[in-house]
């Protein structure tokens, strides 16, 4: 199954295609702004059984040096198979397109990065008919944005540098510069970056800090992610109420409530348990007896 940190680190480019350009500069090349861009179909089936597609295909126009094709791929880890896929892709477009094709890999970890990066021959060691070079953009070489005022300058790369380094230690930093760098932005700029963000931080920690960012600093956009942190607030706002409420009554009814029954009671974040809890905290003749056979 395709993860959403997958689709956020190839989709990024397809919202925004002169950011290409823009990451070059720190992958080595010197890519020209694109004065054009369009999205193309990126299934590359042919007739045969055998389906293949690109995650992201771009034709990006310049001034200085005319068209070329991008082809964006997602690598979330290093796979043997995938440098004759992209071999393959890089190829067939050439063929059916007739023009230039640069392929760019984007990792979220520094061995894939340097795996991806590796050049790999189609041909025997003296005959190396094809050779695949992709670029590659991940945590090596990236930047990590965590000036607001940088960000602010660039969203979508700063958006990129978070995604591009969620698993390094690193990335706590981006999200507070880049939720900082949105307050300013319109909501129809923000929300596309709000969303690649969370996407391609996937499920590691650095969500949660992007989530809350944006819960705190954005609470004023209505993208599904801030709603969705909004209604796990109200949700836990329900829970610490009812949990204050079953020590309300087990206080007033006498009862003791030793260190550990509270501290059950208001580590709990289910609000229909703590339900079930109020409703035996007013007959049970013990504190510890509200929690039933649990």
């Amino acid at each position: 199954m395709v993860s959403s940190s997958h689709e956020a680190m190839h989709r990024i480019f397809q919202h925004d295609p002169g950011l290409f350009s823009r990451v070059s500069h720190f992958l080595g090349v010197d890519v020209p702004t694109p004065v054009k861009a369009t999205v193309l179909p990126t299934d590359l089936t042919e007739n045969s059984p055998v389906e293949r597609r690109v995650d992201t295909l771009l034709r990006l126009e310049t001034a200085e040096q005319g068209a070329f094709l991008l082809a964006v791929e997602s690598q979330g880890k290093k796979d043997p198979d995938k440098p004759a896929s992209w071999a393959y892709y890089a190829a067939y477009l050439w063929t059916k397109y007739r023009l230039p094709t640069a392929l760019l890999v984007v990792c979220q970890d520094h061995a894939t990065a340097r795996w991806a990066q590796q050049p790999v021959c189609s041909g025997p060691p003296q005959l190396p008919t094809l050779t695949l070079t992709p670029l590659v953009a991940g945590p090596h070489n990236m930047p990590v944005i965590t000036d607001p005022e940088e960000a602010r300058a660039d969203l979508v790369l700063a958006s990129l540098a978070a995604i591009t380094h969620a698993a390094d230690t690193v990335v706590n930093e981006i999200p507070k510069a880049l939720s900082t760098a949105l307050r300013d932005a319109p909501e129809d700029i923000a929300d596309p970056i709000v969303e690649f963000t969370a996407q391609g931080l996937g499920n590691r920690p650095a969500k949660h800090l992007w989530r809350n960012l944006v819960a705190v600093d954005l609470s004023f956009y209505k993208s599904y992610i801030s709603e969705e942190i909004r209604d796990e607030g109200r949700a836990e706002g329900r829970a610490e109420g009812r949990a204050e409420d079953i020590l309300l009554v087990l206080e007033q009814r006498g009862l003791d409530v030793s260190d550990d029954v509270r501290s059950r009671i208001t580590d709990c974040t289910d609000p229909e348990l703590l339900r079930l809890w109020l409703m035996h905290a007013v007959t049970a003749p013990k504190a510890e007896e509200i929690f039933g056979d649990q």
